[in-house]
């Protein structure tokens, strides 16, 4: 019985991203065909109504130049770093038996470092919306 044994080289060439560059190209040129064709086919009647600003359904009343509370971005910054947690958790979960127990245990440190700091924004009162 004969068997043929083929060897695939692992080499790259620049011929090797034309695919993507290709797709890449066709993407933005999509785009910017939609773009150009919406601003120059679209309607262009400029109303009153159509210039004022839009606050989802909600009068304007007040300068929007007013200092805003700072829950508000603390609440932003700390609901990006539990996402981003999150994130580090794929590739542990994909891994998990290849990783033993070496890598649990240094998945329980990586939890046991954000549960410490959600119990101190916590009992900092981070989270408390009232002044």
């Amino acid at each position: 019985m004969y068997t043929d044994t083929v060897f695939l080289s692992a080499t790259t060439t620049p011929f090797s991203y034309f695919p993507i560059v290709l797709q890449l190209l066709a993407a933005l040129g999509f785009v910017g065909i939609t773009m150009l064709a919406t601003h120059f086919l679209g309607p262009k009647r400029k109303t009153s109504d159509k210039l004022i600003n839009f606050e989802s359904g909600i009068e304007q009343r007040g300068n929007a130049r007013q200092p805003v509370a700072i829950k508000y971005f603390l609440t932003a910054i700390l609901f990006v770093l539990f996402d981003v947690e999150v994130i580090f958790f794929y590739p542990y979960a994909v891994n998990f038996k290849s990783l033993g127990w070496e890598g649990f245990v240094a998945v329980l440190m990586f939890v046991g470092f954000f549960l410490c700091g959600f119990i101190y924004i916590v009992k900092k009162g981070a989270l408390k919306w009232e002044d």
